[in-house]
């Protein structure tokens, strides 16, 4: 099989008052969690549909597991899970009877079928509610039960569409770590659209972000953080004066001066030296023990994209 999951060239779609996903273009490798970043109405869940074939692109190309997206587009869909908005989920049917239902239109045999129904739903902490209606279960229950389906019949990629959107926080970090374990367990690769930036640098060994449909960046989470524009600086010491910390803030780079119990924070207005900065709080009488470096957080590097894509 290729070493390539998704591959996409200026792949764009319309829709009559705009261009919703616009000359795409992406290399997604196997084995790998990859998040697709954006904020609502950015092109996200238009990018899946287009990628399961279930909308017809306007113009350029795309593959899934080395499958074309306009022209074997059931192919793909027989070899990928989903889970989107709607979870698809029978609610006056047990637990249980939803994954058997499933597993059977997906063909797999009675004994493999009821093996992997088990597997998943003690994985998921489901086995002991595997009895009960899916329409009492609680929205984060329902959302594990939809990963179960997804999984069930051993797909090598997985879409999964806001995955906690509406979930409360203990649910949706529930959700990501039974996520995470399973997707390292079976090795399956995972395309993951999401606004939530946190939950993105927690799981994801790639993003890219798209705004009005094109993609503005890709690559690690920890590589586009280093991207934004505003690095952070963090000295380690003491002896910063009201003086000093007004000295620091007329330096052309930085933007910002935050003293604290340990030292200061300053954020600068680029990458840049720091030697200049280090320097002048010695020569000002300041005892500087660490500099550290960093770049800005996804989340920052989020929002400066953002405010850059606006202006």
């Amino acid at each position: 099989m290729s070493s390539i999951a998704i591959r996409t060239e200026d792949l764009t779609r319309d829709f009559p008052t705009v261009r919703a996903v616009d000359s795409l273009s992406l290399e997604i490798p196997t084995g790998i969690i990859f998040g697709f970043l954006g904020p609502n109405g950015a092109g996200k869940t238009t990018t899946i549909r287009l990628l399961l074939g279930l909308l017809e692109p306007d113009n350029g190309r795309g593959e899934v597991l080395g499958f074309d997206v306009q022209t074997e587009a059931d192919r793909i869909r027989e070899r990928v899970g989903a889970l989107l908005e709607n979870d698809g989920l029978y609610e006056r049917l047990t637990a249980y009877d939803n994954l058997d239902f499933f597993g059977e239109i997906n063909h797999l045999p009675t004994p493999d079928r009821r093996d992997r129904i088990r597997h998943l739903m003690e994985h998921l902490d489901l086995w002991d509610r595997r009895s009960e209606q899916a329409g009492k279960f609680s929205r984060g229950m329902k959302k594990k039960l939809a990963l179960a389906r997804a999984l069930l019949h051993q797909p090598t990629l997985l879409f999964l569409d806001e995955p906690t959107t509406g979930l409360d926080a203990l649910s949706a970090v529930a959700l990501r770590d039974d996520l995470t374990s399973l997707v390292h367990q079976e090795g399956v690769t995972v395309f993951l659209t999401t606004h939530n930036m946190a939950e993105a640098e927690k799981i994801c060994d790639r993003v890219g972000v798209i705004h009005k449909g094109q993609l503005v960046v890709e690559g690690r989470p920890d590589e586009i953080g280093a991207q934004a524009r505003q690095p952070i600086v963090k000295v380690i010491g003491s002896g910063f004066t009201p003086e000093i910390l007004a000295e620091v803030g007329e330096v052309p780079q930085v933007v910002e001066v935050i003293r604290s119990e340990d030292g200061l924070t300053i954020r600068l207005k680029e990458q840049g030296e720091t030697a200049e900065l280090v320097h002048l709080l010695v020569s000002r009488g300041a005892q500087v023990e660490e500099v550290h470096k960093v770049g800005a957080s996804l989340e920052e590097a989020f929002i400066t994209l953002m405010g850059e894509q606006s202006e």
